[in-house]
């Protein structure tokens, strides 16, 4: 392949920048760029080992002194020759670096080009490659202990183990029918029965994950829910920590929607503050109250915000039960400075569906401890199960694809079909894991990953 280089550290000014090029042959292009303190040229320094000296320009100017290292292939990310450069993270020297590796002979890396030659030559699998992006995307310690799990091949080992189960049906089946005079033993049907079976029980192990897989990567679809004035946009700028809302005494302030995306308790939060839930006139303000309904069924959890320093209304009472139809939702209690208690709201209406947690808070000071506390519990981070986890949809899909194909060879041997059946079942699942490897996995599939990735990666 030929000679690629890109910026691996962003536009922005940073302490140190880093330039990477790989490629056959990229070591006497990288001779041009850089001329070494020790007297050698780079070509010639020891592998894997940092080398400081200058940075040189398309003259052969000194742009920067710093740091290089060299990798020979396969060892090494791309599985081919590479070399990275550590600079001052100046996006003019960087930018002068990367012009001279081009004029040396090096063109420009596209997004994810690195890590796409490190998928073609055999480094990493599509759930590795996969892995990376996430590594880079993580927004809580949970969603990065859990991609640099998979970056190490805890997904690939799950599904290779499935793909191994049922390549030995495959493999032992066509043994026996290509050569029947060979003393090959047959598969026995209790064996293919428990075969298929272990590898239903993996896979519905890893598709159980998907939830959580999805809270880890993408956080948890949140709306702030209350009447008019009862603290909902001030909830919003407590978790954010800054003012991200408009906050007056005046009720019905906001109209619209105003999302954020907060850290709660650990726990990645896509807040949705829409507007205060009331009967009203006014023709914007009943649509900021549609918009509030409509939030509300497109979320995985509700903050019923209500007003601890005054009497619980009818209105009240009802946000409570259009709260209670989310999967899961959090009584709050604001005003706790000025009265705090939470057990009149359902005095008011003992009928009221009881919340999974309900806290006191004072959003205006900035107490949310309690919430913070009450979030964690009901999406506790545990221990991430070596990386086993389902973040994406096309994971989803083709793990499902896999195990509805073993489902239905497992039901082909239960009605006592013939062998063939249950054969073409089995090569269907594989087809469909060879896809969340990358082993059959279709061009526009594998264009598609890797274009999620930036410039450098």
């Amino acid at each position: 392949m030929d000679v690629i280089a890109a910026i691996a550290t962003g536009a922005a000014p940073t302490a140190i920048g880093i330039v990477r090029v790989s490629g056959e042959g990229c070591f006497s292009l990288c001779d041009a760029v850089f001329r070494p303190a020790n007297g050698r040229s780079f070509s010639e320094q020891d592998a894997r080992k940092m080398v400081f000296g200058e940075m040189l320009d398309t003259q052969g100017r000194c742009i920067d002194r710093g740091l290089a290292v060299r990798f020979p292939g396969p060892h090494s990310y791309t599985g081919e020759d590479s070399a990275e450069f550590y600079c001052h993270g100046s996006p003019v020297v960087l930018r002068e670096l990367l012009f001279a590796l081009f004029a040396a002979g090096a063109r420009q890396a596209g997004p994810g080009e690195f890590t796409r030659r490190a998928f073609l030559n055999g480094r990493l699998d599509l759930t590795e490659a996969e892995a990376v992006v996430d590594l880079i995307d993580a927004e809580t310690a949970a969603a990065a202990r859990n991609a640099a799990a998979q970056l190490h091949g805890s997904l690939r080992r799950d599904f290779e183990a499935v793909t191994e189960r049922l390549l030995d049906i495959t493999s032992r089946f066509y043994a026996v029918v290509d050569y029947p005079d060979e003393d090959i033993e047959d598969i026995q049907p209790r064996e293919i029965r428990r075969a298929l079976r272990e590898c239903d029980a993996t896979l519905s192990r890893l598709l159980d994950t998907c939830s959580r897989g999805n809270v880890l990567k993408n956080g948890v679809a949140t709306a702030i829910v209350g009447r008019p004035n009862a603290g909902k946009s001030s909830l919003l700028n407590a978790l954010a920590g800054y003012e991200r809302a408009i906050v007056t005494d005046i009720p019905g302030t906001t109209r619209d929607t105003v999302e954020e995306s907060v850290l709660c308790g650990g726990v990645r939060l896509r807040l949705i503050d829409p507007a205060g839930i009331r009967d009203t006139e006014d023709t914007v303000e009943k649509l900021g109250v549609e918009r509030s309904r409509q939030a509300l069924e497109r979320a995985d959890l509700a903050l019923a915000v209500v007003d601890g320093s005054a009497a619980p209304t009818e209105e009240d009472a009802e946000i409570l039960r259009l709260a209670s139809r989310c999967p899961r939702w959090i009584l709050v209690l604001n005003k706790q400075d000025l009265h705090p208690g939470h057990g009149a709201i359902f005095s008011l209406a003992p009928s009221l569906p009881k919340p999974d947690a309900a806290v006191e808070i004072s959003a205006l000071n900035g107490d949310v401890f309690s919430l913070e506390r009450a979030v964690e519990h009901l999406f506790p981070e545990g221990d991430i199960p070596d990386g086993s986890i389902l973040t994406n949809a096309r994971q989803q899909e083709a793990a499902s694809r896999a195990r509805e194909a073993i489902r239905r060879a497992l039901a082909a041997l239960e009605n006592g079909l013939t062998p063939d059946a249950v054969l073409t079942d089995a090569e269907e699942a594989l087809d469909a894991l060879g896809e969340l490897t990358g082993r059959t996995a279709r061009e526009e599939i594998v264009q598609q990953i890797f274009s999620r990735f930036c410039v450098g990666k």
